[in-house]
């Protein structure tokens, strides 16, 4: 370590930079947890030994913006299904983002810097636990939030099993995210100092931690059939092949097994699942160019008969507000229909894709030839936030519409708990990297809030899983299939699912107090 020691302190800089590269990695698809543990340690290590506060700071925005830019290419994927921009200008939005996300770990590695130079080991990595878990907490909501990708998930497990994330009920994304810096802190101390009997057993226990195997699955009793119909994101708002669209996603969601029919069931449909406009009241002009069927009552109609006696359907939608005879705005919106054909709930999409379902500061931005990503000229306009709908005897449903469910805390009315999670989304956008990181965040909100997560997407990665995060069914990606099983069900509230964010804040708190009393004691 001594020699590599050397270089990381000649050239910090760089350092920095091949520390964020390998933390991104960690990530799915490629799940280098133990790599991604290391490179956090030798991002603190690079941190404390700043001369400066400013060299502090800048080591730690070198860091974040590798990390962020990799960790994110996922984005630039997106620019490729819209024609308004070039292409070619994902590639430059990606690391755009980073130089604005790199401040949160920039600010945490000036707090280690600031209070953790006179420390000793163990008090500096629980500062920089608390730092870190404070850092992500605000990335999560400031300037909207944008919370993809947290530390923390580099700790769940494969499909089958939660890892490290089972922890996840009583600390929350934020504080597992603060444990995974302290213990690669610690690990590269533990390495700096040749102390490889508990470098050894830390590991061990880590490796132990992330593979234990879950307990035995619980079943529920409600039955469902969710449906992934693989509608290409190049074909998606085309209107020439709504109706093919619609046959399609028809076509996987009739009942198939003996005695199905008539049968209790919840159907499940992707974000943009219906090419047309169900509610009434829009100029006809909408019904006659946006529209599969033209008509409001009778797409209801014939999706009454697709899914059948005894079936209740939640599909993603998209509404219009109609202000003086025009669409002023749209909703992202989840409609639940029953086997009549009609509406008996809905839920608007709260936390909107700045510059994907809003330009934002579109005043400056509009004239300079910028625009949305998501087709149309008009801006999506957000809800009021998480609620439940009560669908009877088919069950009490959270609602979170695809990137709603990557905003740790804010997923579920605490006031009206649901029995399930729906998640539907459009994950064609995204390239490799993208839908499995998207999945992997669901299965966090799983075991945090102690519900299972259903979700149906258009191109995949669909999955059911149960309140440890355990994935109990999947269709992987670019496949047109369904899923048939059982909800699995609920546990009782957890300790996060009670204190929200409150809880991994207290963590915070508590670890960087302890760290700073621990030093004068040990000075005293």
């Amino acid at each position: 370590m001594g020699r590599i020691g050397n270089w990381f302190t000649a050239h910090p800089g760089l350092s920095a930079a091949l520390c964020g590269l390998p933390a991104a990695t960690g990530f799915p698809p490629l799940h280098l947890w133990p790599l991604a543990l290391l490179a956090i340690g030798g991002f603190a290590m690079l941190a404390l030994a700043a001369p400066t506060w400013r060299a502090a700071l800048l080591r730690g925005w070198i860091f974040g913006l590798a990390h962020f830019t990799l960790a994110n290419n996922w984005i630039a994927t997106a620019f490729t299904y819209q024609s308004e921009m070039p292409a070619w200008l994902g590639w430059f939005a990606v690391p755009l983002l980073a130089l604005y996300l790199a401040i949160y770990p920039a600010v945490a590695g000036l707090t280690v810097w600031w209070l953790g130079r006179r420390l000793g080991a163990g008090a500096a990595a629980c500062l920089l636990g608390g730092a870190w878990t404070i850092s992500e907490w605000l990335r999560s909501w400031v300037f909207t939030g944008f919370a993809w990708d947290p530390l923390g998930l580099i700790f769940l497990g494969p499909f089958d099993r939660p890892g490290l994330a089972a922890l996840l009920p009583w600390t929350g994304t934020y504080a597992l995210s603060g444990l995974a810096a302290l213990i690669g802190f610690l690990l590269v101390v533990l390495l700096r100092e040749r102390r490889w009997v508990p470098f050894g057993a830390v590991s061990g226990l880590l490796v132990i931690g992330m593979y234990w195997p879950a307990p035995p699955a619980e079943q529920g009793t409600l039955r469902y059939t969710l449906i992934q119909p693989d509608i290409r994101q190049q074909d998606l708002d085309n209107p020439a092949k709504f109706e093919e669209q619609f046959a399609r996603i028809a076509s996987l969601t009739a009942p198939r097994a003996p005695g199905q029919e008539g049968e209790r069931r919840l159907v499940l449909w992707p974000e943009s699942g219906v090419p047309d406009y169900l509610r009434d009241g829009y100029p006809q002009r909408y019904y006659d160019q946006m529209t599969a069927a033209g008509d409001p009552a009778y797409a209801r109609w014939r999706i009454g008969r697709v899914i059948g006696e005894g079936g209740m359907l939640l599909t993603g939608a998209v509404d219009l507000e109609i202000v003086d005879g025009r669409a002023a705005g749209a909703r992202n919106a989840v409609t639940a229909i029953d086997a009549e054909g009609q509406i008996v709930g809905g839920y608007d999409k709260a936390h909107l894709v700045p510059f994907g379902e809003y330009l934002a500061l579109r005043w400056l931005l509009e004239p300079l030839g910028a625009t949305r990503l998501v087709a149309g000229t008009i801006d999506f306009w957000p809800g009021p936030g998480p609620r439940t709908l009560d669908l009877g005897e088919w069950g009490r449903a959270g609602i979170q519409i695809c990137y709603e469910i990557v905003f740790s805390g804010q997923v579920v009315d605490r006031g009206d708990r649901p029995d399930y999670i729906f998640n539907p989304s459009n994950d064609g956008w995204f390239g490799a990297w993208g839908p499995p990181q998207h999945l992997a965040q669901a299965r966090m909100r799983a075991i945090e809030e102690g519900l299972p997560v259903l979700r149906s997407t258009t191109t995949g990665i669909s999955a059911v899983i149960d309140a440890r995060g355990v994935v109990r069914q999947h269709i992987g990606m670019r496949q047109a299939d369904r899923i048939d099983g059982v909800i699995p069900p609920a546990f009782a509230p957890t300790w996060f699912a009670q204190l929200g964010n409150c809880l991994p804040l207290g963590w915070a708190v508590l670890l960087i107090a302890g760290s700073l009393v621990a030093t004068r004691l040990r000075r005293g």
